[in-house]
């Protein structure tokens, strides 16, 4: 009888054991003392010992065990030169092409168009206008452009003018290659809505950014060059 309780303490204590994981006194500590942090996604363990990642949707902090120190910054790893929280915030904004929109895009084809390429752009963005520029020298892509004014409100009017024109195609190289500024149309722009709706999901907060095909993400205009690298990595996935 003796050795069934003390069996039955010994389960009860590995059950308390099991309950009381830093993951969960992180989560009630976080949730006493900051009301903003009371629902936390995900709570785990980071490379550095004794220091938790605790995701909120893609927001990324990082405490100690106990949940009494919270840092807002990025956690670098200095052997593999890495910055891990970029990596982690990448992965759960992570993009997948397949799953885009594309009738929400204005598409353009070179060549034999068999490569794929997105691409978010703001109508104002001074780098969309030189990675357009070196764009051109890019043959054999279908560019799924989606208007994405982030900018200003005449971003918006001339993304409306664009969308809406005849031929949204000529309307956008006018602009953004000769810097002819596009007639006003006016039609259904639910389109440019989305387009805002999955930016903000997807955390783009700037312009441009290039989605490829095997949904490898890059902000900022780069040149043609990486580009063709981009491209030619995607297209052989």
């Amino acid at each position: 009888m003796k050795l069934f309780a003390t069996a039955l303490l010994a389960t009860a204590a590995w059950g308390c054991a099991i309950a009381a994981q830093p993951q969960d006194q992180i989560a009630k500590t976080l949730a006493e003392r900051i009301p903003q942090l009371q629902q936390v996604d995900e709570i785990k363990p980071t490379p550095m010992k004794g220091l938790y990642e605790v995701r909120i949707g893609t927001d990324i902090f990082y405490s100690n065990a106990s949940g009494d120190y919270l840092i807002q910054g990025e956690l670098i790893d200095t052997r593999a030169q890495r910055n891990l929280t970029e990596d982690r915030i990448n992965q759960l904004t992570a993009i997948d092409f397949k799953k885009l929109p594309l009738t929400d895009a204005i598409k353009i084809v070179r060549g034999n168009g068999e490569r794929q390429l997105a691409v978010f752009e703001d109508p104002n963005c001074g780098y969309c206008k030189r990675f357009e520029r070196d764009l051109q020298s890019v043959d054999n892509v279908t560019v799924h452009l989606f208007l994405y004014p982030i900018l200003s409100r005449d971003s918006a009017e001339k993304s409306r003018n664009i969308w809406c024109a005849k031929s949204s195609e000529k309307a956008w190289h006018d602009l953004m290659l000769k810097d002819k500024t596009p007639a006003a149309a006016s039609c259904d722009i639910d389109a440019i809505q989305r387009n805002l709706a999955l930016g903000r999901k997807h955390k783009i907060t700037g312009t441009p950014t290039l989605i490829f095909a095997d949904n490898t993400r890059v902000p900022g205009a780069i040149p043609a060059s990486e580009v063709e690298k981009y491209l030619a990595t995607a297209h052989k996935k």
